[in-house]
C-alpha cells in the first residue's frame, strides 16, 4: 500500500460508525489515560489548514504555475505564524506532538516550494508561451470574455514555439535529469490549464468556438508531445540508466539524510545498510532450520522451490486468501492481542488486480479492499506461473494480516474514528506496523510448519533487500538491474516479479525512503513494545490499541506520548531504537 493510497481510504467518520466502536474499544491504557481520544490544543488549526489547503488546491488547479507556488508559499508561512503563536509551554505531550509534526511539515512544504522555484526558473527558456497561457486560465475562472481571435493567434504561435524548441530539446545531450522531470511536470500543468480553458468556452461561446478548435487541437497535442521528450530525455540522462529498462534517478547521500531525520530516523544510510545485513544473517540462519526439517540440508532454494509449487489450482485463490484470513483473525483473538471492532471485520473485501497493475504490484494489496494479485487467461504461460509460485499459500500466509487485521485495513479503520485531524502520514507508521504484526506473529507460533516459515521468512528477507537495494541505489552504487539480480539471487523472487518489486520503488511515486520503512518501522514498533510490553507496563492489547488510537506519526512520537515525555520546541529525533552491537 502507497501513502497516496493509503490515505484516499481514510476519510471522515460517521457518527453512527464511531458510537459502535467506542463501545467496542476497550479503555484507554493508564499510560493515556489524560489524553484526549479525539482533540488537542492544535487541533482546531489542523482541521482549519487542511479545509483551507482542500479550497486553495481545487482553485489553484495548474501544476507548477507561478501563481499557485505564490500563493501556497504564502499559504503555509501564514499557518506556520499562526502555529507558532499558540503556547507550547502549556501544552502536555499529546499536543506538543501535534505541534513539532504540523511545525515540520509546513517547513517541509516551504522547503519543496523553494526548490521549485529555483528548478522553474532554470527551465524557463523552455517555456516562453507559459505566462500568455497562465493568463487566460486564471481570467476563465472568473468568466472573462477571452478574445478568441488574438487567443487562436497565440495558440498558433505556440505550436511554432514548441517545435522549434523540441527540436533543441532534441540535441540536449545529458541534461539534468530534474530538471526534465520538473520541466515535464510544468509542460502538463500548461496543458491541463488549456483544456481547462477549452471545455469551459468551447461550445458556450460562438466566436471561441469558430477560432479556436483547430489551434487548440495543435497546440494539446504538442504539449502532450513535449513532455513526453522531457520524460524521455530525463530516463536518458539518468546516471543510472541500464538494460533493465527500469530508470529512476538516485536523490544522494545529503538528501537521504534530510529525509531520515524528518521522518525522525537517527541512522544514516549506512546504519541502516549494517541493521538490514543483520537481520538477513538472522533471515538466512531460521531459512537452513526450515530446509533441514522439510529434508533439502542446506538447500534453501530447493526447499523454497517446493514451497512455490504448492500454488493452489487456478480459480481457487480467493477461497485460499480468505481461509487464511479467517486462521489470522481467530489466532488474534485466541491471543487476546487486539481490539478488534466488529464492523471492521465485517466490511473488508476483495477485489481482482489488473494484469497492467500487476506490472509494479506483482502481490496482492491491500486496506479496506484485499486486492488479489493472480494471472488472467489473456497473460502469458511464463507469467502466469510465474504469478502463481510467487503468490502461494505458505508466501501469502505472512501478508494476509500485514494487508487487513491487525495491519493495513485495521490501521484504516481506525484513523477514521480516532484524532482523525491528524495527517502526519509516514510509511514508517504505515507499513511499519503491518510490518511489526508479521514479526511478531512469528514470535506467537503463527507459523505451523517449516513450509510456512519459509513463506514468512521470504518476506521477511525481502525487507531486509528493500533497504539494502533501495539504499545503495539511492546512494548511486547499484543499477536498476543489479536491485532485479539481488532479489532473484539474494531472496529468491520469480524474476518477473523482482522487475516488478524494483520497477515500483523507482518510478518517483513513493518517496526515497518508502522501501525501506516496512522493516525499520516495525523494529521501531518491536523496540517500543518491548520498552512497555515486555516489562509488564502494558498489555499487549493495551499496547496495540493505544497506537491505533493515537493515529498515524513517526514512531518516536507515539513512543513521546506513550511515555509521557517532555518534548522540547526544539525537539530533534534521538532514539537508538535497535542496537548496532
Amino acid at each position: 500500500m502507497t501513502l497516496s493510497t493509503f490515505r484516499l481510504y481514510t476519510g471522515a467518520l460517521a457518527i453512527g460508525l464511531l458510537l459502535v466502536v467506542r463501545t467496542s474499544i476497550t479503555a484507554q491504557p493508564n499510560s493515556i489515560a489524560g489524553v484526549d481520544p479525539q482533540t488537542s490544543a492544535v487541533h482546531h488549526l489542523l482541521i482549519q489548514f487542511h479545509a483551507d489547503r482542500g479550497s486553495l488546491n481545487r482553485f489553484y488547479i495548474v501544476t507548477g504555475s507561478p501563481e499557485r507556488r505564490v500563493r501556497f508559499q504564502t499559504f503555509y508561512t501564514d499557518y506556520l505564524n499562526r502555529l507558532e503563536a499558540l503556547n507550547f509551554d502549556r501544552m502536555n505531550t499529546d499536543s506538543r506532538v501535534d505541534y513539532l509534526l504540523f511545525k515540520r511539515d509546513l517547513a517541509e512544504q516551504l522547503h519543496k516550494l523553494n526548490i521549485e522555484a529555483v528548478e522553474r526558473d532554470r527551465i524557463n527558456a523552455w517555456f516562453p508561451f507559459a505566462d500568455s497561457l497562465y493568463a487566460v486560465e486564471k481570467r476563465r475562472r472568473r468568466g472573462h470574455l477571452p478574445n478568441a481571435q488574438q487567443f487562436a493567434r497565440n495558440l498558433t504561435d505556440l505550436a511554432k514555439q514548441i517545435s522549434e524548441l523540441q527540436i533543441k530539446l532534441d540535441k540536449e545531450d545529458k541534461p539534468d535529469p530534474s530538471l526534465m522531470r520538473r520541466a515535464a511536470s510544468t509542460a502538463n500543468g500548461l496543458q491541463i490549464a488549456l483544456r481547462s480553458v477549452y471545455s469551459f468556452y468551447n461550445h458556450y461561446d460562438p466566436s471561441f468556438s469558430w477560432w479556436i478548435p483547430k489551434p487548440y487541437q495543435q497546440a494539446d497535442s504538442l504539449l502532450g508531445a513535449y513532455e513526453s521528450v522531457f520524460r524521455r530525455k530525463s530516463r536518458e540522462s539518468s546516471p543510472l540508466n541500464d538494460e533493465s529498462g527500469i530508470v529512476g534517478v538516485p536523490v544522494g547521500r545529503d538528501e537521504l539524510v534530510r529525509q531520515l531525520q524528518i521522518e525522525m530516523i537517527p541512522y544514516s544510510p549506512e546504519e541502516l545498510i549494517q541493521i538490514a545485513n543483520k537481520e538477513f544473517a538472522w533471515c538466512d540462519r531460521e531459512l537452513l532450520k526450515a530446509s533441514r526439517e522439510m529434508g533439502f540440508g542446506d538447500d534453501w532454494k530447493a526447499a523454497q522451490e517446493k514451497v512455490k509449487n504448492s500454488y493452489v489450482p487456478i480459480g481457487r485463490q480467493p477461497e485460499m486468501v480468505l481461509g487464511l484470513f479467517n486462521e489470522s483473525v481467530a489466532f488474534l483473538k485466541a491471543k487476546n492481542l487486539i481490539t478488534i471492532p466488529p464492523i471492521a471485520e465485517e466490511t473488508w473485501r476483495m477485489g481482482m488486480m489488473s494484469p497492467s497493475r500487476q506490472l509494479v504490484n506483482p502481490f496482492f494489496t491491500g486496506g479496506e479492499e484485499l486486492s488479489i494479485s493472480y494471472p488472467t487467461d489473456d497473460m502469458n504461460y511464463a507469467d502466469k506461473v510465474m504469478s502463481m509460485r510467487g503468490n502461494n499459500p505458505h508466501f501469502s500466509r505472512a501478508t494476509v494480516h500485514h494487508e487487513l487485521i491487525a495491519g493495513h485495513h485495521l490501521q484504516g479503520f481506525m484513523n477514521n474514528r480516532y484524532k482523525v485531524y491528524r495527517n502526519f502520514d509516514t510509511p514508517f507508521w504505515i507499513e511499519g506496523w503491518a510490518l511489526y504484526w508479521e514479526m511478531l506473529l512469528w514470535d506467537q507460533g503463527f507459523a505451523k510448519s517449516p513450509e510456512d516459515r519459509i513463506g514468512m521468512l521470504f518476506w521477511r528477507m525481502h525487507r531486509c533487500a528493500r533497504i539494502i537495494f533501495s539504499l545503495n541505489f539511492h546512494l548511486g552504487k547499484w543499477r536498476p538491474q543489479q536491485c532485479v539480480d539481488f532479489l532473484v539471487n539474494r531472496v529468491g523472487h520469480e524474476r518477473a516479479n523482482a522487475i516488478g518489486e524494483v520497477r515500483r520503488s523507482f518510478l518517483g511515486v513513493d518517496p526515497p525512503l518508502y522501501q525501506l520503512a516496512y522493516m525499520t518501522g516495525g523494529f521501531q514498533f518491536l523496540a517500543l513494545k518491548k520498552e512497555l510490553v515486555d516489562t509488564g507496563k502494558m498489555t499487549y492489547k493495551q499496547f496495540h490499541d493505544a497506537v491505533l488510537q493515537i493515529n498515524s506519526m513517526p514512531v518516536e512520537m507515539i513512543r513521546a506520548i506513550l511515555t509521557n515525555q517532555s518534548l522540547p520546541k526544539d525537539f530533534r529525533t534521538k532514539w537508538r531504537f535497535y542496537d548496532l552491537n
